[in-house]
């Protein structure tokens, strides 16, 4: 029995020494991902895993958890040992439901910000067979209706998708009906069968469809008009002065992960987001690429929550969670 205990220490001995000596990762690293599969955090996440993979020398894997706007992924995250061996790779609404969810997990707390991936439009779409030409078509029709008789799918409550069609459509004076899925790849099915009305999504969702003709695109979130959507105006652009709410991918740790972990992280992801081969890739999903410092997403991740939380207030979103 003493000669087997000894033995077990011995084999033990180096993956002991290993992580004390800070070397990382030493097995398989997990990229949470709180949604469904085929929505865009989960496209993004499937890009850069084996890029991950090949720097890092160890398998990086993709796992789903979708859920309650990707809060039961957020959570899994937020439980999961400070190791560096788990990451969330996240959209805006991890700063969004804390507004308006009451979580298990504390969003600003719980986790570190360690680069802001990328940002793009959302795009608001119908079904071809919409009796609609345009999103100001659409507000007119709706302004003789009852309120909320025209819904609106999304992604889930507490998506950017849900608070910004909110203040989108205060400052058109008429109110929808909101319609949440579980994750953008449901939602997408039933907008392109025609079952909902007005869908709004991201670009890396919605943007081929609206490029093959299989929905109709009204208008994108930011500024001006989106690269990829040719025709589609923003609704800034529409009218909507100053209007503006895109959405955006970015990476988080357990907030224990050692900050030389989270370094190694962030500058292995700058590297990768540069490279010629992954850049376009990524781009191609709709969005421009950043691949920010761990602070400057922490200051960008804080003034998002605030601004968010700000409309949920005034529009009393709530949901328990």
């Amino acid at each position: 029995m003493k000669r087997r205990a000894l033995m077990g220490a011995l084999l033990a001995a180096p993956s002991l020494a290993s992580a004390q000596d800070g070397a990382w990762p030493n097995r398989a690293v997990r990229l949470v991902v709180g949604w469904p599969p085929g929505g865009s955090v989960d496209i993004l996440a499937r890009i850069l895993a084996p890029r991950l993979q090949a720097a890092f020398g160890q398998s990086f894997v993709v796992e789903n958890r979708g859920g309650a706007a990707g809060t039961v992924g957020a959570g899994e995250v937020a439980r999961a040992a400070a190791d560096g061996h788990t990451w969330l790779v996240a959209v805006d609404s991890h700063v969004i439901t804390p507004s308006i969810m009451n979580l298990p997990y504390d969003a600003r707390r719980d986790f570190a910000p360690v680069t802001l991936i990328g940002r793009g439009p959302l795009v608001v779409a119908s079904h071809p067979s919409s009796p609609w030409s345009g999103f100001n078509e659409m507000v007119a029709m709706a302004r003789t209706r009852p309120p909320g008789s025209i819904n609106y799918a999304t992604a889930g409550i507490g998506t950017m998708m849900h608070v910004a069609m909110v203040q989108l459509t205060n400052l058109a004076g008429i109110e929808l009906t909101h319609v949440p899925y579980r994750g953008g790849a449901p939602a997408l099915a039933d907008a392109l069968a025609g079952q909902v009305p007005l869908f709004v999504t991201n670009a890396p969702v919605g943007g081929p469809h609206v490029r093959n003709g299989g929905l109709k695109g009204f208008g994108v979130t930011t500024r001006t008009a989106w690269r990829d959507l040719p025709g589609v105006p923003s609704f800034h652009e529409l009218g909507f002065t100053g209007f503006e709410a895109p959405t955006w991918w970015g990476l988080f740790a357990p907030s224990a992960v050692p900050a030389p972990i989270r370094r190694r992280m962030e500058a292995e992801l700058a590297r990768i987001l540069a490279d010629p081969d992954v850049r376009p890739r990524v781009e191609a999903q709709g969005m421009d690429v950043l691949g920010t410092s761990g602070d400057e997403f922490a200051t960008f991740a804080q003034a998002e929550g605030e601004r968010w939380a700000r409309v949920v207030r005034e529009n009393r979103i709530r949901v328990e969670g």
